[in-house]
């Protein structure tokens, strides 16, 4: 009996069929894990950032650390609708001119290199992409800003990282006419959010704009407006289970990625 696939429409080749949820790539790191017998390295990600992408519709793809060229780079980003660069270790100071603070941690070098060259070629790309604590400040260096290396020098309190695995709670205000205050939709009122960083955007690279602070000042989010969607925070949005705003946005901008890209390698 022949099928009834006219439900379905064809996609070019090499791309997502049409209604197909976005792939959204997910940096992670390469860490010392256990399974059974084994002990090995293997590519770690919390799932509380899986569940988000898949809470807000989409697919997520992990990204661990490999080697790595500009061409390498650009073709991850083409296979991919949005990219979210996730939390993680400090970005290694030499990548912003600076010595170690006696508080910054080992740097992992394989991380920073995979995530600054996709980061680049997103940017060029036009990829949607998401840049979560870490991915906030790999995204500042990326473009020429720099960090403040250790937060309670400038704030005198461990607030934004009270205790091993412990979130620190607070508020920031969104700046109203951002882009970041159009994904969340209440901009006006300030937002809990959850922090975990002992690390800060200090001289904020060009292009980026702020578009929110904590209470006692700390930069929490910048975005980039020469891309379409391009948002980073220093807070933990996959920590909120209640409000996925943030990934539903990038995943809805995914979306209309791929619907364009579609159109110009088919037109």
């Amino acid at each position: 009996m022949a099928s009834n696939d006219s439900d379905v429409t064809a996609a070019p080749a090499g791309a997502a069929p049409a209604g197909a949820p976005p792939l959204i790539g997910v940096t992670t790191y390469l860490e010392p894990a256990r399974s059974g017998v084994w002990d090995v390295a293997a590519s770690f990600l919390p799932r509380a950032y899986l569940d988000a992408v898949t809470d807000a519709g989409g697919v997520a793809v992990l990204l661990p650390p490999q080697p790595v060229t500009a061409e390498i780079a650009r073709g991850v980003v083409a296979s991919l609708d949005g990219l979210v660069v996730a939390g993680g270790a400090d970005v290694d100071p030499a990548r912003y001119g600076q010595e170690p603070h006696p508080r910054t941690g080992a740097p992992r070098t394989d991380r920073d290199a995979w995530e600054d060259a996709l980061l680049t070629a997103a940017i060029d790309a036009e990829l949607p992409f998401l840049g979560i604590c870490r991915g906030a400040q790999v995204l500042n260096v990326a473009l020429g800003g720099t960090l403040v290396q250790h937060l309670p020098d400038v704030v005198g309190s461990d607030r934004y990282q009270p205790a091993p695995a412990v979130f620190g709670e607070g508020v920031v205000t969104v700046e109203p006419s951002s882009r970041l205050a159009a994904v969340l939709g209440d901009a006006r009122d300030p937002l809990p959010v959850h922090y975990y960083h002992h690390q800060a955007l200090d001289r904020v690279a060009d292009g980026l704009t702020v578009t929110a602070r904590s209470e006692d000042g700390v930069i929490e989010a910048v975005e980039l407006g020469s891309v379409p969607f391009g948002l980073a925070v220093q807070w933990h949005p996959e920590a909120n289970p209640a409000d996925r705003r943030l990934f539903a946005g990038l995943v809805d901008a995914a979306r209309t990625h791929r619907t364009h890209r579609t159109r110009r390698t088919t037109a």
